[in-house]
């Protein structure tokens, strides 16, 4: 059964009466959101929404599309378990996906051990975050992921942006090693200015592990700083959710290295401000109205 990520304000050419549509967006406000929603209502879709509120919420309940309401009142990237586990058991109650409650129960305790070892409370020669965050010091980090890691990469660099206010890139194996690589050949003292983290499996394809040691060697002599965070847990969901936690950690400590609240986004609060000038998301909702 296939399954893809959309983040446009459209859906894929193919969806239709037999495409299941699920709906995500934790304020209930977002554009691209509400214009999927819209899309995938005129196109006659199956439509299930996750929010806290908003204009989606508004027109799911007018219009009696499914829907579930998580808590609201949080930055939306501090949402991530309300948004992802309701995707999640969806997709189990339909059988396009078993043993995710397996999964999330061993998930859950190691988190609550990693929250643990991680916590303010724990000095930084203890502290795996701490102990990052102070590494990486003034640099703009650059993750590296492989397989399921990909989305894993990306949340760390996503979470540099949101809480530490820092440039942050990702990129994912074996795809960079057809072109990032060479970008590093002539970085001379940018190549300072950055550091490499290495996403690592102790159960990582030979073929990668083989990737990852040669582009160490490769980034190491354009002058990055290296490091590696290893994967914890035995099933996929454990080992994404263990090492998306070190990330957030990590991007919070590196937040309060550099003095830095990591809960306010006037960039992207400037940006939704400016963007209401445009008129697209008043449009999109008054379509909705007619519905």
């Amino acid at each position: 059964m296939p399954i893809e990520v959309n983040r446009e304000y459209q859906l894929p050419a193919y969806a239709g009466k037999r495409t299941l549509v699920l709906i995500t967006s934790y304020s209930g406000d977002t554009e691209e959101s509400l214009g999927a929603f819209l899309d995938a209502l005129k196109r006659k879709c199956m439509i299930y929404c996750v929010s806290s509120g908003g204009a989606l919420l508004e027109n799911a309940e007018r219009l009696k599309v499914p829907y579930l309401r998580v808590p609201g009142g949080m930055p939306p990237r501090a949402a991530l378990p309300y948004l992802f586990v309701p995707l999640l058991k969806c997709m189990e109650k339909m059988g396009l996906v078993s043993g995710a409650s397996e999964e999330l129960s061993e998930a859950l305790q190691l988190l609550e051990k990693i929250s643990k070892d991680n916590s303010p409370e724990k000095p930084a020669k203890e502290n795996f975050s701490k102990t990052l965050a102070l590494n990486i010091g003034q640099t703009a980090p650059v993750v590296y992921g492989f397989g399921f890691y990909r989305s894993v990469a990306q949340r760390f660099k996503q979470q540099f942006n949101e809480n530490s206010k820092v440039p942050a890139k990702w990129e994912v194996f074996s795809e960079l090693n057809h072109n990032e690589i060479v970008g590093w050949e002539r970085a001379s003292e940018l190549g300072k200015c950055f550091s490499a983290i290495f996403i690592r499996d102790k159960e990582e394809p030979t073929e990668i592990h083989s990737r990852i040691e040669i582009t160490k060697e490769l980034v190491g002599k354009a002058g990055l700083e290296l490091f590696e965070v290893p994967a914890q847990g035995k099933s996929p969901l454990a080992k994404i959710l263990s090492t998306i936690c070190i990330g957030d950690f990590t991007s919070i400590y590196l937040a309060l290295l550099h003095s830095v609240d990591p809960t306010p986004v006037k960039t992207i609060n400037y940006l939704k401000d400016t963007l209401k000038e445009n008129g697209v998301k008043e449009k999109i909702i008054g379509e909705l109205a007619k519905l």
